[in-house]
């Protein structure tokens, strides 16, 4: 009886995404590194932003924050594929190993930031020409953060800020509170012609 072994990587718009049987994942996880805040994984809310961004190449892209990054395939796509300077910012500072080995992976870097929401001030977001994120609304109690990040990344100056999710409801609240006080645009979104099929929602804002 033959068995079939795991997946050890995938292919997405240019970038390898490896799978928790990618025996350099593997080697992170015997130092025995476990993040704490659901960084343990790519998400496919990822997909959606990096296919939006393939289909839709932004103006303004040197500098970029993702914030909430976990393993950061997002801001490592940046990196490759748009020449930005990514900064990857994450409260869980176990996730840096994990988002080390995928940008070598892919034959990049991004700088790192161990930093919560709330703690990224209009100073700091003010160096940076997007913000980008992806499933960083997974808790009620996030949304009020989230949405008041925005609020100070439109008054930095940030040109576009970009956020994906599987459409859970904590999203949905930030994003309508982005609607109304920024007009924000709430974009539904499904990958295609890819083997990797995600979909979910959008939350584009336009500030340049």
């Amino acid at each position: 009886m033959s068995s079939t072994k795991p997946r050890r990587e995938h292919r997405f718009r240019g970038v390898t995404l490896p799978t928790s049987a990618h025996p350099a994942i593997r080697r992170v996880k015997r130092k025995d590194v476990h993040p704490s805040i659901h960084g343990n994984k790519l998400w496919k809310s990822s997909c959606l932003l990096i296919d939006y961004l393939h289909q839709n190449p932004p103006a303004h892209a040197n500098a970029i924050i993702d914030v909430g990054c976990g393993w950061g395939i997002s801001g490592i796509w940046c990196a490759k594929t748009l020449g930005s300077q990514v900064t990857s910012m994450d409260a869980d500072s176990n996730v840096f190993p994990y988002l080390n080995t995928v940008a070598e992976l892919n034959g990049v870097s991004t700088t790192p930031l161990v930093s919560r929401f709330e703690e990224l001030s209009c100073e700091q977001l003010s160096r940076f020409d997007m913000l980008i994120a992806a499933d960083i609304c997974f808790w009620d109690e996030l949304a009020d953060p989230v949405s008041k990040l925005v609020d100070r990344a439109v008054e930095a100056g940030v040109k576009k800020i970009l956020i994906a999710d599987p459409e859970r409801a904590p999203f949905f609240v930030m994003a309508n509170r982005c609607v109304e006080r920024h007009c924000a645009e709430i974009i539904d979104w499904q990958t295609k012609r890819t083997r990797i099929k995600a979909q979910g929602a959008l939350m584009l804002i336009e500030n340049a």
